[in-house]
């Protein structure tokens, strides 16, 4: 029985853009749950498990340098449904949950659906920084800003 193991593809090439040691200002914008905009400072740390996934740990940070979330992610590519996949855990202890994505020019952008609304999260990659854009939206199709992130290797 001859079985052919599967090898890292371009996707996950689009994924291994993430790996690494970053860090960089955040501005968290009026929500709900927070009526003032907020500027945090974001480290995420993240590698490529076997060249097919990316795991990553994320802290935010507060003005005062008091770690105020963490965040456990992993992402793969799910070759079935051509669809990038996004795992997400943290510390505000929700659901988490699965967002599916897709890579687009220089953007990769997940989105979800959960009993808060719609979720949309967008990975923008520069030449010297990325950066993460998080939005919300009650019906899908008018989405607020919730979060900006501007990330620089370390």
């Amino acid at each position: 029985m001859d079985m052919h193991m599967p090898s890292p593809g371009p996707q996950h090439e689009v994924l291994a853009k993430l790996a690494g040691h970053w860090a960089g200002p955040e501005t968290m914008m009026p929500s709900p749950w927070s009526p003032e905009q907020q500027e945090r400072h974001g480290v995420l740390r993240a590698r490529m498990l076997e060249g097919f996934f990316l795991v990553s740990d994320y802290e935010q940070f507060d003005a005062d340098g008091s770690l105020c979330f963490r965040g456990h992610g992993v992402y793969s590519w799910d070759p079935d449904a051509e669809e990038f996949v996004m795992y997400w855990f943290d510390s505000v202890g929700g659901p988490g949950g699965v967002s599916r994505g897709r890579f687009e020019g220089n953007q990769l952008t997940f989105e979800k659906t959960s009993p808060l609304g719609h979720h949309r999260y967008r990975y923008t990659f520069g030449h010297e920084e990325t950066v993460f854009e998080m939005e919300l939206s009650q019906d899908g199709l008018e989405w607020s800003a919730l979060m900006e992130g501007r990330y620089r290797p370390v």
